[in-house]
């Protein structure tokens, strides 16, 4: 039991340990970098990911210093999404020691925030925060979900860096859990993969040296001392140039295990008194208290019996190891036979009734008679007679709760029976039932699907006759009456050539310049109703030519395009370029603004506009009582391009829209 209960402790050490910081084991060197280029003017981004580097420093040795470094790289962050994104990484790593309720709230924040972002970096962090969330939740969630979380989530996050460290590193924590299974082959080969890949891609770093006491722990829980030696010596040479790393405490707490599997008590020892005083130095009370049970094991190993239950007495005041329950009544069963061993019964048979509350499983046979014969023993000193008449009790309590279980027994298996058949019933009904249910939901997906479809063709048919009509008038305006107004003012010019005197006229050059005037708008109307430019240069050069139509003395538009393709169908181009048409018509009309700005971005499949204006601004809520041509059309185009948008706007304060577009449209 006891080394079952070492195994499982270690686990948790290894786990801890390895996530808990990606600190260069030159940390001195490391710091005071970090620290000159605080001290240098540096951009905001620059400054946001120093901070948040020294949050993960700090977060063990000085939670304030840590705060105060968070709270600063969060200021620096600013507007940038990605680096508010790093910083719910980095609260959470701040949160990691001392609050894993709050740390794992972070850390799924962080992942969400991350997943937009498909850089090298960004998918690093996704990768840490899935493996992060996970450690902070394995008390409740067990192993399982740590293993699932890491070979469905970290690890192919992770193969998307590129960097083979990144990957090794997932593997060291795979091998990990598999030791916690048993799997002490399958353990070891993940490890050396690991090692491999970090000796060739990233020698002399945190993680090949995790992954080197990673090896030594499995080696030793799987009996093979010389194998766990060679890692132990390559972690210490890594080690040895850096004497303050914070890093010592796991290192001796392995070479404990190392010197304890060969049975080396009086090395072990003195390994476990090195590492005690730096675990405590460095805040790390999980290996602090690692290292008091291994000095525990070792203790009892020696049958030292009273300085073992110290160690279980102060381990359970601490606190750190008895959190889970089932450490907890392990220990608890611990100090009940280090008590026994030293005859002292009644304090036995105290521990091993707290083992017995803690742990519901324990009420079997075998324990109570445990229990029995620990009071026994306590009561011998007083009154061997009712000693041997409790055992007699005792005896026969045992055969009448042998024959009652055996009874309760068959009675509970004619009830299993009769239950099994029962739900078997009513899983057929309920089967029966949620098959219709699902049948009707079925039908009304379909119908709704139709009526979808039939809205599009509707919708499309009424635009695309719409744009049909604007050619056609744009073209009977431009070929027609543009041109009788200009053959008449070409007449009208030519006869006054002929007529001496009347060139003078004043009224007959107004009546040529308003025909002139009346050509230019004429020409402007079947503009803006056909764009020439969208058809010949496509939507971008179109937006921005539009924009430059639009301004005037006293209005500026300001306009700017990102990654806008030209592959685009030309119908969805149209499309855009009549909503963005609408908005600035609207802006011109309604909001009196002297700016007017124009965003319009494309991310794969997807086009993102956002128009803003400095105007009197509305009450949106007033839009909703509101209809018009413009309103409407506005809509109905953006439910064509099965897209979305938001109105930001108050009395005063401008107007705002956001409107997300997609350029393939569902049939």
């Amino acid at each position: 039991m006891t080394k079952s209960l070492l195994f499982l402790i270690g686990l948790l050490v290894s786990l801890k340990c390895a996530a808990q910081q990606q600190v260069p084991l030159n940390e001195k060197h490391y710091l005071d970098s970090l620290h000159q280029t605080l001290q240098k003017k540096i951009p905001d981004s620059s400054r946001a990911n120093t901070n948040f580097q020294l949050v993960e420093y700090w977060k063990f040795k000085d939670t304030l210093k840590s705060k105060a470094y968070l709270e600063a790289g969060t200021l620096a962050a600013k507007n940038d999404r990605y680096l508010n994104a790093l910083a719910l990484f980095y609260k959470g790593q701040y949160y990691f020691n001392w609050n894993k309720s709050k740390a794992s709230d972070a850390f799924k924040k962080a992942e969400e925030a991350l997943s937009p972002f498909n850089t090298k970096k960004a998918y690093a962090k996704r990768a840490a925060a899935w493996y992060n969330y996970a450690l902070m939740n394995v008390d409740k969630m067990g192993y399982g979900f740590i293993t699932k979380i890491t070979l469905e989530k970290a690890i192919p996050i992770a193969e998307k860096t590129g960097n083979p460290a990144r990957i090794a590193y997932y593997y060291t924590q795979l091998a990990t859990i598999l030791m916690n299974n048993y799997q002490f082959s399958k353990a070891a080969s993940y490890n050396e993969k690991a090692i491999a890949l970090l000796e060739t891609k990233d020698p002399g770093s945190t993680d090949l040296l995790f992954s080197y006491l990673t090896g030594v722990s499995i080696y030793c829980y799987d009996n093979k001392a010389d194998k766990a030696r060679v890692l132990l010596e390559k972690a210490q040479k890594l080690l040895k140039p850096y004497p303050s790393s914070l890093n010592y405490p796991l290192y001796y707490y392995n070479e404990a295990l190392y010197y304890a599997t060969k049975t080396s008590y009086d090395k072990a020892l003195s390994s476990i008194d090195k590492g005690m005083p730096l675990a405590k130095r460095y805040n790390q009370k999980q290996i602090y208290q690692q290292l008091l049970f291994r000095r525990y094991d070792i203790y009892q190993q020696q049958k030292n019996y009273a300085k073992a239950r110290q160690i279980l007495l102060d381990i359970v005041e601490e606190g750190t190891l008895t959190a889970k329950i089932n450490d907890r009544a392990e220990i608890y069963l611990e100090l009940a036979k280090m008590s026994e061993k030293l005859s002292d019964y009644k304090e036995a048979y105290h521990w091993l009734n707290k083992y017995r509350q803690t742990n519901d499983s324990i009420n079997n046979d075998q324990t109570k008679i445990k229990i029995n014969e620990l009071e026994t023993r306590y009561r011998s000193a007083k009154n061997e007679q009712k000693i041997q008449a409790l055992q007699s009790e005792n005896r026969q309590a045992q055969l009448s709760a042998r024959n009652n279980r055996l009874y309760r027994l068959i009675l509970g298996l004619g009830c299993l029976v009769l239950l099994l058949l029962l739900v078997f019933v009513l899983l057929t009904a309920r089967g029966r039932r949620k098959l219709a249910r699902q049948q009707e939901i079925n039908y009304r997906q379909q119908l709704n699907e139709m009526e979808r479809k039939q809205q599009l063709s509707i919708t499309r048919a009424m635009l695309e006759g719409e744009e049909l009509e604007r050619e056609r008038v744009a073209r009977d305006l431009h070929d027609g009456l543009g041109g009788m107004l200009s053959g008449v003012k070409i007449g009208l010019s030519g006869w006054t050539d002929t007529q001496p005197g009347i060139s003078e006229n004043k009224d007959l050059h107004r009546i040529i310049g308003q025909l002139d005037t009346s050509v230019t708008e004429l020409r402007r109307i079947a503009r803006n109703m056909v764009p020439d430019t969208l058809l010949k240069f496509g939507l971008e050069v179109a937006l921005k030519d539009l924009c430059e139509f639009y301004m005037r003395d006293g209005l500026q538009i300001t306009s700017e395009m990102f990654g806008i393709q030209k592959n685009i169908a030309m119908n969805v181009q149209l499309n855009i370029y009549r909503i963005v048409q609408e908005l600035i018509s609207n802006a011109v009309k309604h909001s009196h603004a002297d700016s007017l700005i124009l965003q319009c971005s494309q991310n794969e499949n997807t086009i993102f506009i956002t128009f803003e204006d400095n105007g009197t601004g509305f009450e949106v809520e007033s839009l909703e009582d509101k209809k018009g041509m413009g309103l409407d059309n506005l809509r109905n185009r953006i439910a064509f391009l099965q897209g979305k948008f938001e109105i930001h706007s108050s009395p005063g304060e401008g107007t705002s829209i956001d409107i997300e577009l997609k350029t393939t449209i569902d049939e």
